[in-house]
């Protein structure tokens, strides 16, 4: 299936370009046509698929389905649909808001918020391409459990009262609202036209907004594939030593990416040599525990609700790279 981009980077880097396939530049060259051109590809047929089938999704419904259910099934909801939202951490703060407006436990809320960053339709895509179904799943099945099992030791310390004032408020008034019984409103199915349109329009503002991470994430994956001397990863950081994955954590943090532009970030450091692991720990942590991401969340909580969620997170990350390498064989 994917041979044609194959084909591709080999005319464009060998033939045109005149690039040597011995050299540096013409393995970092390659990576680079082979692996933009087919996410490129990728991105515009799945995304207007998958577009039509969210079509007929109606988030605040989503929203009120969360605010009356059990504890348990609401880490499980919110975590899962933390996953196939495309929300990053620009809009974490009108989804917190909305989501403790309408009552919903923070625990909750937090499983949202925790999941939504490391999942998505585009980085399962990316995945599934470039790692195979496996590590996609455990990806995904990873991803949930720290969002959930982040949901439940929030509410377990009640870390409702370390929000900030404004955001207490919300949740209490959202918790304290009456409501009545009111008849609900048949959903509306969409006609096909107005579906495509819709999809038509995700596709494009979705692409709008990653394509220049997937720029920038798979030219750092190609300086890595083409310039880093082979072995070298593998020497310094392929061992498995236990301190590597706490190191790769605290290494991210101070960088931004998302699920979209860390992935072929992700799959360099692997052929390099990096444990899987290790790669894992890195870019879940460029990803959901950024500078950038706790600036923002520090406008609705207080430093010591921010500081207990980022130490969660680092602890997770760890805890997820160790055992990943512990069983990296299996996958």
């Amino acid at each position: 299936m994917f041979e044609v981009f194959t084909q591709l980077a080999d005319w464009l880097t060998y033939t045109v370009l005149n690039l040597s396939p011995d050299s540096k530049l013409g393995d970092a060259a390659h990576f680079f046509i082979e692996d933009v051109s087919k996410i490129f590809v990728l991105l515009l047929v799945m995304i207007y698929f998958i577009a039509l089938l969210r079509a007929s999704l109606n988030v605040e419904k989503v929203r009120d389905y969360l605010a009356g259910k059990h504890r348990g099934i609401g880490y499980l909801l919110g975590s899962g649909f933390g996953a196939i939202t495309p929300f990053c951490s620009c809009s974490s703060i009108p989804v917190f808001l909305g989501f403790t407006s309408a009552g919903i436990p923070v625990g909750i809320t937090m499983s949202f918020l925790l999941t939504s960053p490391l999942i998505n339709e585009v980085a399962i895509l990316l995945l599934m391409s470039l790692l195979g179904w496996k590590f996609t799943v455990l990806y995904v099945v990873i991803g949930m459990s720290v969002g959930i099992i982040g949901g439940f030791f929030l509410d377990s310390i009640r870390a409702e009262r370390w929000l900030q004032s404004f955001a207490a408020k919300a949740l209490a008034a959202g918790q304290n609202k009456a409501t009545p019984d009111q008849p609900k409103q048949e959903h509306q199915v969409l006609p096909f036209s107005q579906r495509h349109q819709f999809a038509k329009d995700e596709t494009l503002e979705i692409f709008g907004r990653v394509w220049k991470w997937v720029i920038v994430g798979v030219g750092l994956g190609a300086a890595l594939h083409g310039f880093v001397p082979d072995g070298w990863i593998e020497t310094y950081l392929g061992d498995g030593q236990w301190w590597s994955v706490p190191a790769a954590v605290f290494l991210g943090i101070p960088l931004y990416s998302n699920a979209t532009g860390v992935i072929p970030v992700m799959e360099s450091l692997i052929i390099n040599g990096l444990p899987i692991g290790t790669t894992l720990a890195f870019c879940m942590s460029t990803v959901a525990a950024s500078f950038p991401e706790f600036i923002l969340l520090k406008q609705v909580m207080q430093w010591r609700l921010l500081a207990i969620v980022f130490m969660m997170l680092l602890v997770s990350f760890s805890v997820v790279g160790w055992l990943f390498n512990a069983f990296s064989s299996f996958l």
